[in-house]
């Protein structure tokens, strides 16, 4: 669940391009909006691939549960 709380610094970290120039021993950082953009992209996509995983899964285990046949035989004459 903190993962959700640091996910927006860590998809803003990965738009950031530092580069370093060595002739004046300067240092920009830049931010490319289309980086974030792609960034964002792709989390939701892994998060839809997941959530379709998940609930593949869940469809599953109803299939079998729905297909399972119980037969209890109760005596009501026990002493």
């Amino acid at each position: 669940m903190r993962i959700l709380i640091a996910l927006p610094a860590l998809l803003a970290l990965t738009a950031c391009q530092v580069s370093k120039d060595e002739a004046n021993d300067t240092v920009s950082v830049t931010y490319n909006e289309d980086v974030a953009a792609n960034a964002v992209d792709d989390v939701g996509n892994t998060a839809e691939n997941v959530a379709e995983a998940i609930g593949n899964d869940v469809q599953k285990a109803a299939d079998k549960v729905e297909n399972t046949d119980v037969d209890v035989d109760v005596d009501t004459n026990a002493h």
